[in-house]
């Protein structure tokens, strides 16, 4: 054998090994001895990553849950604004009955998750230039008149912690990136030429996922529909209470009948309607009756529960909220509508999938407990105006239906 230098081969699994006694004529399949590396991860590692891996979409997926609550909750006291959160409760419900799975009705969690994530970072980002412009004032305070350099140093962090921000959004806007700026890869980044139009891109894109102009006009839609089926019982009801306890007794009586009815029909109207994105489904009342034939006991569990999950809700109404904090029981509307909007949507595609009526049974004892339940919510209804800030007016505050707020508090 010559002596020559041994080469020293890579193995499969990436691990330089040594030959001491290469031969040519063998190799390494062949060889007695040969020693193989598997080039697979071991099963135990393997579990543990999908583990760790559900895990975190999972944590994921419950902050962007809260996230778009109190994004909804936000929207919904914002007037013009608030169309959008009663669109986005519309095509949640659509979701679900065009496609027959719950979580469908959960949309953009994950683009809410980025956002909290990016709320929640840029907080955590800007406690340093908080911390340091506070001390700068209490300098102020103490020394009025005496600068030392402070106004020159909040105002290099305040460029500093803006480019961070910044940065820290190009990169994915995740918790992570506002707690370490990674220096080395912004250098590298504002080497690329195309960096300006990747961003203006992805931001652009991002945007327009949102669906923002889509939600606006299909809320719109459905508030106007709403109104419309509500605006002739709750109008007879409020010019009912100028007449003396007994005339207003009878007429609010008579203005009860068409409002159980609009309550009847209108959370599948409105559902179907965002189905086909067709603003006449709003009144078409012979079609929801047709679905119904196909689901009763679902319909009459969607509308119960829609209509209970609504009482407790007019308890909010008491107290005139105060505008800062009018978000805050908006949280409470938006939770409690969001489950009834989603299950009204499981009810509608039940009776999709299905291409036969029901039981003649089920069926009209479907519609005989439907009418206690709908009678019982416009009795109720009619006696919130006396306990309401606002009154007779109150009675147009239908949350089940319009925007997930009261309207007149704003």
């Amino acid at each position: 054998m010559d002596q020559e230098t041994e080469q020293i081969a890579p193995s499969p699994g990436g691990v330089a090994l040594e030959s001491p006694s290469p031969c040519p004529e063998t190799d390494a399949d062949n060889a007695p001895n040969a020693v193989s590396i598997p080039a697979t991860t071991p099963p135990k590692r393997r579990f543990l990553g999908r583990v760790r891996s559900t895990i975190g979409s999972g944590i994921d997926w419950l902050f962007g849950a809260v996230t778009l609550l109190f994004g909804l909750a936000a929207l919904s006291v914002i007037p013009i604004l608030n169309f959008a959160s009663l669109g986005y409760l519309l095509r949640a419900s659509a979701n679900v009955a065009q496609s027959g799975r719950i979580r469908d009705g959960f949309i953009g969690v994950r683009k809410a998750s980025r956002i909290g994530s990016f709320i929640i970072g840029s907080w955590i980002a800007v406690l340093p230039l908080r911390f340091v412009a506070g001390l700068w004032h209490e300098r102020q305070i103490v020394a009025p008149g005496t600068d030392g350099g402070w106004r020159i140093g909040v105002t290099v962090l305040t460029v500093l912690t803006v480019f961070h921000l910044v940065w820290a959004s190009l990169r994915g806007g995740r918790l992570r990136h506002f707690l370490w700026p990674a220096p080395i890869r912004f250098l590298k980044w504002l080497r690329r030429p195309d960096s300006y139009f990747s961003i203006r891109d992805a931001v652009l894109d991002y945007i327009a996922s949102l669906r923002l102009p889509h939600y606006f006009w299909l809320g719109a839609r459905g508030f106007a529909g709403a109104f419309a089926w509500l605006c002739l019982p709750v109008g007879v009801m409020i010019a009912a209470s100028r007449l003396p306890p007994g005339g207003a007794a009878v007429l609010s009586l008579l203005a009860s009948f068409p409002l159980m009815f609009a309550v009847m029909y209108l959370p599948f109207l409105q559902t179907r309607f965002a189905c086909e994105d067709r603003f006449q489904a709003l009144f078409e009342v012979r079609a929801v009756r047709d679905l119904f034939q196909r689901a009763p006991v679902a319909f009459w569990f969607a509308l119960f529960i829609t209509l209970l999950f609504a009482i407790p809700l007019y308890l909010l109404k008491i107290e005139l909220t105060p505008r800062e904090l009018a978000w805050l029981p908006a949280v409470l509307f938006v939770a409690f509508i969001f489950p009834a909007r989603v299950l009204t949507g499981w009810a509608v595609s039940r009776a999709f999938k299905r291409e036969q009526p029901r039981l003649w049974l089920s069926r009209w004892a479907a519609r005989f407990a439907v009418i206690p339940v709908v009678g019982i919510y416009a009795l109720i209804t009619y006696f919130t105006q006396f306990l309401t800030w606002h009154g007779a007016p109150a009675l147009l505050e239908h949350h089940a239906f319009m925007t997930p707020a009261p309207l007149l508090g704003l």
